[in-house]
């Protein structure tokens, strides 16, 4: 039976959905770049990288901001989200992974205006243009789904993407990349609490791995994703 209870839960499964229609799935992160130049190049190499990013990496810091907003946003502290949103612009490297981030940001926004009008006010709100961490956090808030499973919901959805990219490039089989993405539910569990426990001080990350595979990527001579 439907109760109030689980509302909350399915709306997180949505959000984190790949079949959210935001274009995660033409995005590699660098990994394309490192495919080609035979870095990774299959699940032994994949699974260290994706959890090195997980435990050290750009998207530790935006889990890290995402719960920060997801705070912000319970608080209904419109200053510090649009101050956090103009954060994650300056902290993106390259400009791939900012317009990445820019271009789902937007397509999230539209999609949840049109789902729940009621978040139009509060991200009519928020200088453009919006990050993707920016909507999901907002309506994760807004949809009353506690921080700890949105943050960790966001780090599966992550890691999840990058293994189906890892599938396509390399590639891989179905099942070896679930195996792989199973084996990841510690580092993301474990991250998840780091990210949680910590202070908006605190953060830190180490991606110069990341931002030169990035800034390689444009000049492949072929590419199937768009970072």
């Amino acid at each position: 039976m439907f109760t109030h209870s689980s509302q909350p839960l399915l709306r997180l499964l949505q959000l984190v959905s790949p079949a959210l229609p935001v274009g995660a799935f033409s995005y590699s992160e660098g990994l394309e770049t490192l495919v080609q130049a035979e870095k990774i190049t299959g699940a032994a190499t994949l699974q260290p990288w994706l959890m090195q990013e997980l435990q050290y990496g750009a998207v530790r810091i935006e889990s890290a901001v995402l719960y920060q907003m997801y705070e912000c946003a319970k608080q209904q502290d419109l200053q510090q989200l649009n101050d956090w949103n103009q954060w994650l612009s300056a902290f993106r490297e390259t400009e791939e992974l900012r317009e990445q981030s820019w271009q789902m940001g937007r397509s999230l926004t539209r999609l949840l205006i049109d789902l729940d009008p009621q978040l139009r006010e509060v991200l009519a709100e928020i200088k453009e243009p919006h990050h993707f961490v920016t909507a999901f956090s907002i309506a994760a808030a807004h949809w009353q789904i506690d921080a700890f499973s949105a943050v960790l919901g966001y780090l599966q959805s992550w890691s999840a993407n990058l293994v189906n990219a890892g599938v396509r490039l390399i590639p891989l089989g179905q099942t070896q990349g679930q195996k792989l993405l199973l084996d990841l539910y510690p580092a993301i569990e474990s991250t998840t609490q780091d990210v949680i426990q910590s202070s908006a001080d605190s953060l830190f990350c180490c991606s110069w791995g990341l931002a030169i595979a990035s800034m390689n990527h444009e000049t492949l001579y072929s590419r199937l994703f768009r970072s």
